[in-house]
């Protein structure tokens, strides 16, 4: 009997410390007291020496039972322009968006929805839909935080050494993060998250620069090819990107394929995508646009796809095939992805680190598919990305 993994409907956090020299809060919607954390790489530098995460403060979530209107503090919610706001508003616009068109295109399942708040700001929406007629589970979470980091981490966003020895670092984080996982075995599954940093001045270095950044993307992955169906989303993430700087797909496409790359299998977790981290040296307002062009792009991208494929008749085996490629993305999120680590290793809640996990998948003894099939077809393009346009 082959194994079987069962994960329930949740909340989950993007990422913790990225593989740069700056950094950066994982956007767990319902974090706890952040203790103990293990370094989960090797520095790249001297600059990048990971800090355990003990010194990083955010408060206790509170459950409320209605959204506010805004997560941010007063002071911030005063400044409507700003890029938090900006940034809280898109975020907020992209949830509801997102929802609204897979609640169509499901026809049956609806989202529920959890809000929380914290007492120094900050807070954060959950919504999943889980046992639709078209979506096994589908999450869409939205988290707004501010916290505190350690002077070490300061530093390195700083990115030059300095005599300076400030005290704790307040910080700002916001994010929407997606995953939905259909249930017919040629309808893929989809996975976007795009997210904006800020630190503050320490009190006692003032006149220090405030540090930001921006990282996300898109990527698909699906357990069948369907030529035209990859072409089309890689398309929309190509147009997506050319707006703003023809440069910015090819470079992202290879960030992506290179970072969903399950190591010990030697394959990457789909057909990419895009994905790009700690982005700040552009213009701010540009990364603003570009992120929320990314954002809005995830419909169109997705949905035409969706509605060509989630009636399609299929079989046990090609069920069958898609729950083994389940198994190879709950190894990559449960093994590589930085802000599942980062979760488990800190204690966090384990609904919000899981959420991102499909209801079910399967691993079967070493298996492989027939050279030639259409499953070898998938396989190979895992291996070998491709140019797809």
């Amino acid at each position: 009997m082959p194994a079987t993994l069962s994960s329930s409907p949740s909340l989950f956090p993007l990422s913790s410390f990225p593989s740069s020299n700056k950094p950066q809060i994982g956007f767990c919607p319902t974090p706890t007291r952040l203790t103990n954390f293990t370094s989960l790489s090797k520095p790249k530098s001297p600059l990048r020496k990971l800090t355990p995460l003990s010194a990083v403060s955010i408060e206790k979530e509170t459950v409320i039972s209605e959204r506010p209107d805004t997560f941010l503090r007063e002071a911030d919610g005063q400044d409507d322009g700003s890029v938090r706001s900006r940034f809280q508003r898109m975020i907020l616009e992209v949830q509801d968006t997102v929802c609204a068109a897979l609640e169509a295109v499901d026809g049956a399942g609806k989202f529920k929805e959890d809000a929380w708040t914290r007492p120094g700001g900050g807070g954060g929406i959950s919504r999943v839909l889980q046992d639709g007629a078209v979506f096994e589970k589908a999450g869409v979470n939205i988290s707004v935080v501010y916290g505190v980091m350690p002077p070490e981490a300061y530093r390195a966003a700083k990115g030059s050494a300095t005599d300076q020895k400030p005290g704790p670092v307040p910080f700002f984080a916001a994010g929407v993060s997606s995953v939905l996982h259909p249930k017919n075995p040629f309808a893929p599954t989809l996975h976007f998250n795009y997210r904006y940093f800020e630190t503050d001045a320490p009190k006692d270095a003032p006149g220090a620069p405030r540090q930001w950044w921006f990282g996300g993307g898109t990527d698909l992955t699906p357990a069948y090819i369907f030529e035209e169906d990859v072409k089309h989303f890689h398309s929309i993430q190509k147009k997506a990107c050319d707006k703003f700087d023809p440069s910015f797909y090819p470079r992202f496409k290879k960030w992506c394929d290179d970072y969903f790359y399950i190591k010990h299998r030697g394959e990457r977790r789909g057909l990419g995508g895009i994905f790009f981290d700690d982005l700040n040296d552009y213009d701010q307002e540009m990364l603003l646009s570009f992120a929320t062009e990314c954002a809005s792009s995830v419909v169109p991208a997705y949905i035409p796809i969706i509605e060509k494929r989630k009636d399609t008749p299929f079989n046990e085996s090609q069920k069958a095939w898609q729950q083994l490629r389940r198994g190879r993305y709950v190894e990559f999120n449960l093994v590589y992805d930085r802000g599942t680590t980062f979760g488990l290793k800190t204690g966090g809640r384990i609904e919000s680190i899981l959420v991102s996990l499909p209801l079910s998948a399967r691993w079967e003894y070493d298996h492989k598919p027939d050279e030639g099939s259409e499953e070898w077809k998938l396989l190979d393009a895992c291996i070998n990305p491709k140019e797809w346009i």
